[in-house]
């Protein structure tokens, strides 16, 4: 039985690593063809070939930056020139940069987590949406995270960021209810991939201690969980979903082996 997803175009950003690279292998793996977006655009390429190989019949990439307007406004516009519709907006650039309580937490990192993680949403929907088939199952995905959920001690912009992605989510939930277009959020907990790394700003011992003694998600278990959101029968949304490791019960319960023991 071939795939729901088999020819929907797939728009992915922050397709270059983590979550979003293994998403476009999973949605290559359906047959979706693929439009990737994402700042490293040498990874990108990588990305893109890896996609190719897992047996997309077509995929493009350009470079984006969700933060800036201007970059989402011209990536939009290339996407006409290679595809006639967008099936699946997967709204998945985002990430923490630091970990420092309130009183010691510096503009740039603030301001960096609320334009690609909330911000950069608004701007991908607002520019993707006239280009999106009402009543096909049309689906727009964004990728949010438990932190949404539970704040966390020196998490406070990150956790607030988080929250707006699922306050978003839920806006255009309200707003679409008609239009055939599905929105949903799925909420990650632990899973490796860059993001601790770039959360400690390339401390790559501090990054590991995050996952010590855990098996924590993997960024193709997130990604297998994207496409069965993406492919249910058009009339059925998933509005939400939370995924978490076994080992993870909560943000501030984790079980963790002892190493070597």
């Amino acid at each position: 039985m071939a795939s729901r997803l088999a020819d929907r175009w797939v728009l992915i950003t922050g397709a270059s690593a983590g979550f979003g690279a293994a998403a476009a292998r999973a949605f290559a793996a359906e047959g979706a063809r693929l439009l990737l977006g994402a700042r490293r655009v040498d990874r990108l390429e990588a990305a893109a070939a890896s996609a190719r190989a897992a047996g997309s019949p077509e995929v493009h990439f350009h470079g984006l930056d969700v933060a800036l307007t201007a970059s989402v406004e011209t990536f939009v516009r290339w996407t006409a020139t290679v595809a006639d519709r967008i099936d699946v907006l997967v709204n998945n650039a985002g990430g923490a940069l630091g970990l420092e309580p309130v009183s010691e937490g510096r503009d740039e990192d603030w301001e960096g987590m609320m334009q690609s993680n909330a911000l950069g949403i608004l701007r991908m929907v607002r520019a993707v949406l006239p280009r999106m088939p009402r009543d096909a199952g049309a689906t727009i995905l964004n990728i949010g995270s438990i932190a949404a959920r539970t704040p966390y001690e020196n998490g406070a912009a990150y956790c607030a960021a988080k929250a707006a992605e699922l306050a978003i989510t839920k806006s255009l939930r309200l707003e679409l209810c008609g239009s055939g277009i599905r929105v949903a959020t799925l909420d990650p907990g632990m899973a490796e991939t860059e993001f601790s790394v770039v959360r400690f700003k390339g401390d790559e011992e501090r990054a590991r201690k995050v996952y010590a003694g855990v098996k924590p998600l993997t960024p193709e278990d997130v990604a297998e969980a994207m496409v069965w959101m993406a492919g249910r029968p058009a009339h059925v949304c998933i509005d939400e979903m939370i995924i978490k490791p076994v080992d993870q019960a909560a943000i501030h319960k984790v079980h963790r082996r002892v190493v070597g023991g």
